[in-house]
């Protein structure tokens, strides 16, 4: 039984449980339960430091008892992947438990043929879905034997592929039991991101890129697909995330224009790893989100 191991505990997260549950409680007491129970979230996938008090926000909205599987999209930063792909692993660790890799599902994307299989090094290179594991471990910590995983690397994908993956994955959003967790930092700004886009007319630069993010926030809200597409076009905004939220879009599309699922999307808190104010400098945006279904 293969296990991933939690290779980015003990620098991007600590790896004492002690310490990681008195982090997770103290930012999750400071969040407010506002916009839940979430059937999915956005929350990013920094270092704890720099991000951990604004996931909490999106963790704060979902309802453990009511969680069998969560499923969680993750951007590939490392290999360049023109689909999905799933891990080979069958349990992911974490400082608090391992966490068990749904095989009945992953049994049902494999048999789809639209999934690759990651290997483990690259697994355990990427971050962009492990940074949420301790999160869930946390969060569901009461009900730790009564739930899987479902860990799903989104690569570069069209707009097409976006909205297949989106029709494939739309019958397990409609599932109240499961919940879905999108991995997304915001803006990455800066010359070492490749990007100093600057509107002076919003003020100092860390104001243009909140002015910035919050359109794009402000379009993934209406759960509009070909928008969000159009407004990445226009402002090439760095959201590393744009694909894993690309496909929740499009899934959230086939629910509401089946007629039978009303949704609302509500970003909860924004946050940037600093305020930049001249072009030497950089930053990186993170936001939190919940997704309920009316």
């Amino acid at each position: 039984m293969a296990v991933r191991n939690a290779s980015h505990a003990g620098s991007w997260y600590s790896d004492s449980a002690k310490e990681l549950n008195k982090q997770l409680d103290n930012w999750l007491g400071a969040a407010d339960l506002s916009h839940g129970p979430a059937r999915a979230i956005i929350a990013p996938h920094a270092g704890y430091q720099y991000c951990g008090a604004c996931s909490a926000f999106a963790y704060r909205q979902i309802s453990p008892i009511c969680v069998k599987r969560v499923f969680i999209l993750g951007p590939s930063h490392n290999v360049r992947l023109a689909g999905c792909a799933l891990s080979t692993a069958a349990k992911y660790r974490t400082p608090f438990y391992d966490l068990t890799v749904d095989s009945q599902i992953y049994n049902e994307l494999d048999g789809t043929g639209q999934f690759e299989r990651m290997d483990m090094d690259v697994d355990e290179e990427e971050h962009s879905l492990e940074m949420h594991l301790p999160y869930i471990a946390k969060i569901m910590a009461e009900y730790k034997d009564n739930y899987t995983i479902v860990p799903i690397l989104v690569g570069s994908l069209s707009p097409d592929r976006e909205a297949a993956y989106g029709r494939l994955l739309s019958k397990y959003l409609a599932d109240p039991q499961n919940l879905f967790v999108i991995s997304s930092d915001f803006c990455h700004w800066g010359q070492r991101f490749r990007y100093t886009y600057y509107d002076t007319e919003h003020g100092e630069i860390y104001q243009s890129i909140t002015k910035l993010d919050e359109k794009g926030m402000e379009i993934i809200e209406t759960l509009n697909p070909s928008a969000f597409t159009d407004y990445l076009r226009k402002y090439s905004n760095t959201i590393c995330g744009r694909h894993p939220i690309g496909v929740l879009l499009q899934a959230a599309q086939v629910l509401v224009k089946g007629g039978q699922h009303k949704m609302s999307l509500k970003f909860l808190k924004y946050a940037q790893s600093s305020h930049c104010r001249n072009m030497n400098d950089s930053s990186v945006s993170y936001a939190s989100a919940s997704l309920i279904f009316e």
